[in-house]
């Protein structure tokens, strides 16, 4: 663990105007705040945040960050409150502190509600603060360097799997290279421990075997170069287990089957000198088709730059990886956003949405996140995913998921264009919506005057970002809708009651059904969160036990009467097919439970196995639920238009569900309260006169 002053001086040799009291007095409350707290390891707890502190001198970061390092468990695991750290260190300190501390765990919220608030919380604080997310990437390099002390293996494979999905893919994409390639190696190694193993030892055998070679072709290479005139600095190295374990996986090939297992980076001057050394190298050995990329003309938007090619040597009867880069693109290779950030010059608290547009995506996609695991879902698949990069007409360049669709592109482009999306040319030729793109596609998009995505495209898009924006436009379409509906049920609730609804009878109402405004119980009557007489008795006290059981279960124990039955005998209507008065029926008598009632020709009779009894209606019978099936067109007030008309035939709908939908048509399961079978043909042959319902039909499960 670094001493207090050899902290300090580490800061003071890159930044000899750092605040070194402010940095002493981090320590100091550090030290006293964590007391006696021990690690997993045993270590005294305050070597953790220390630890972190001395990675991020090695970024040569600036002295507010420094200290946030210091203090960056002090508000979630000791005694320490915000309020004290913006006291002691100021508002800066206070404010970069808090967006690294975890929110507080909430007795009610589950393991992955807990998570995706965390990850949410974060996430905003580091749009507003870049140094947010490069304490914390710190702080879990730390912890990742640490987990071998951990005792339980699900834990540590939880943190792994977190490292690997999130933590990692954020290194990447700030451009940290370092930090992402050494949580991938240690997050490898807890989350598959026997590949890691077994890699880890054919590398060493490989090693024994051909030890030299690393070094040979670095002095072949560097030769090489310096006989042609350019001076250039070569390095060598082995590819680390997880990214040959990747590429296995990826080429569905074997260790031995592998033979570029060797990386060596050339280090030059200026961009004109990286071509040169292509060229050179390229001169000397065949290249291995499609294994160049040239991220220098075409930089990744991480700001990541370099040329990549893989050559065969023919004496070593091996591929490997050369990357070509200047020494300015190589300082950026490692410490990626860190090498070059704005508050190093003075821009102190700058924002990292301009420099990284993805950051202001993936905050889009978690705001869309209908649940925690929806959030977490797209937090994965917008960071961890391979790459396409495509074009528009005028040559701008984005980047995409693998298996990205012109609906990808589209929404990559901005959000109003997906909404808007109705077509595309890849190449200057119409292709259908689900083409998956390939690197270097042109793509313009058709634009129509409507937004209206397609709730089909969720099938087939890749990216977060389009996912998430469908599924918001369902969601909010669906809303609208139920609203519409509602508003025709409580419309034609007051109309049955004779009451208007003006504010000296809603106020009250609202008040006993503890809903906030109208447009929520209009929407909670839609979704049957409310029946009619909840609300019937909320609007008029006393309603209620005058108007006949409007409810299902009501009708099932007092409305509906069975003949050929023992009076006060329990029974059920079947579920599946709904017997409604005028249906013929037949009961079934159980010996461990009630007596159940079919309609006749029912489906699930032939599983019955207990005494059939012959049964008919009664005479007091008031109605019974019947299940329908209405194809409507997909358009607005569709929905309304279907209550409506049940409405005006005096049913009510006890039940409502989505069965599918695409842009064209949805389908609608609608339980409805009927009083006959005569009195559901009326409403059936009703809604078959609407102009949005295409069919309508009686079904059963």
């Amino acid at each position: 663990m670094l001493r207090q002053y050899e902290l300090v001086e580490r800061v003071k040799a890159y930044d000899p105007e750092a605040d070194e009291d402010l940095l002493n007095r981090a320590y100091v409350f550090s030290v006293k705040a964590h007391g006696s707290q021990l690690r997993a390891s045993g270590d005294p707890y305050f070597s953790h945040p220390i630890e972190v502190a001395g990675i991020l001198t090695d970024l040569q970061l600036d002295d507010k960050t420094i200290a946030t390092a210091i203090l960056h468990d002090t508000i979630e695991d000791t005694v320490a409150t915000q309020e004290q750290i913006e006291k002691l260190f100021g508002p800066d300190v206070g404010r970069l502190v808090d967006g690294v501390t975890k929110l507080s765990k909430i007795e009610t919220q589950t393991e992955s509600e807990r998570q995706a608030e965390n990850l949410r919380k974060f996430l905003l604080a580091m749009s507003n603060d870049i140094r947010v997310l490069l304490v914390k990437l710190a702080d879990r390099l730390h912890n990742m360097r640490t987990l071998h002390h951990i005792g339980k293996e699900e834990k540590r494979r939880r943190i792994a799997r977190e490292t690997m999905d999130i933590y990692a893919p954020l290194a990447e994409r700030i451009g940290m290279y370092g930090f992402m390639e050494e949580m991938q190696e240690l997050a490898f190694k807890h989350l598959e421990p026997e590949a890691s193993d077994m890699i880890a030892q054919r590398m060493a055998r490989l090693r024994d075997t051909t030890g030299a070679n690393v070094h040979r072709i670095t002095g072949a290479l560097e030769s090489l170069l310096r006989s042609k005139g350019l001076a250039a600095k070569v390095t060598g190295r082995e590819k680390r287990p997880y990214s040959i374990w990747r590429k296995m996986q990826a080429r569905q090939m074997s260790f031995e089957q592998l033979s570029d297992v060797m990386a060596f980076r050339v280090t030059v001057e200026d961009v004109s000198e990286c071509y040169r050394a292509l060229g050179i190298v390229h001169g000397r050995w065949p290249m291995v088709p499609g294994r160049f990329k040239d991220f220098i003309s075409t930089p990744k938007p991480n700001g990541y730059r370099s040329l990549h090619t893989s050559v065969l040597l023919g004496g070593e009867q091996a591929r490997i990886e050369v990357q070509i880069r200047t020494k300015l693109m190589h300082e950026e290779a490692e410490y990626g956003l860190a090498a070059h950030w704005a508050y190093k010059q003075g821009a102190e608290g700058a924002s990292a949405r301009e420099a990284y547009p993805w950051l202001e995506d993936l905050l889009d996609v978690l705001q869309d996140a209908a649940s925690p695991e929806e959030l977490l879902e797209n937090a994965r698949l917008a960071m961890f995913q391979d790459q396409v990069f495509a074009f528009t007409p005028k040559g701008e360049l984005y980047q995409l998921p693998r298996d990205a669709t012109p609906v990808d592109f589209a929404y990559a482009v901005h959000s109003d264009l997906g909404d808007s999306c109705v077509g595309a040319k890849v190449n200057g030729r119409v292709v259908p919506l689900r083409t998956r793109l390939v690197n270097g596609d042109q793509v313009e998009i058709l634009k129509g005057k409507v937004k209206s995505p397609d709730p089909a495209w969720e099938a087939f898009v890749a990216s977060a970002k389009a996912r998430a924006a469908i599924r918001r436009h369902v969601r909010q379409k669906r809303r609208e809708e139920l609203q519409a509906m509602g508003l025709k049920l409580l419309d034609a609730l007051a109309a049955r009651l004779r009451v208007t609804l003006n504010d000296e009878i809603l106020g009250p109402a609202l008040g006993r059904l503890k809903i906030h405004d109208r447009a929520a119980l209009e929407l909670a009557m839609a979704e049957n969160r409310l029946s009619d007489d909840q609300v019937a008795e909320a609007l008029v006290p006393g309603a209620s036990a005058a108007r006949r059981p409007r409810s299902a279960k009501a009708k099932a124990a007092a409305a509906i009467s069975i003949e050929g039955l023992t009076p006060g005998v329990g029974f059920l209507l079947c579920d599946h097919c709904r017997p409604v008065p005028g249906d013929r029926i037949v009961g079934v008598r159980h010996p461990d439970g009630p007596i159940s009632v079919h309609v006749i020709d029912c489906d699930h009779l032939a599983d019955e196995s207990g005494e059939w009894l012959d049964v008919r209606w009664g005479a007091e019978t008031a109605g019974a639920a019947a299940r329908i099936s209405v194809v409507v067109h997909n358009q607005p007030g569709a929905l309304a238009s279907l209550a409506a008309s049940i409405a005006a035939h005096n049913a009510n709908i006890v039940g409502l569900a989505l069965k599918h939908r695409d842009r064209e048509f949805h389908t609608d399961i609608v339980d409805i309260e009927v009083e006959s079978v005569a009195h559901l043909a009326t409403i059936l042959t009703a809604l078959r006169q609407v102009k949005s319902v295409v069919s309508a039909e009686r079904v059963r499960l």
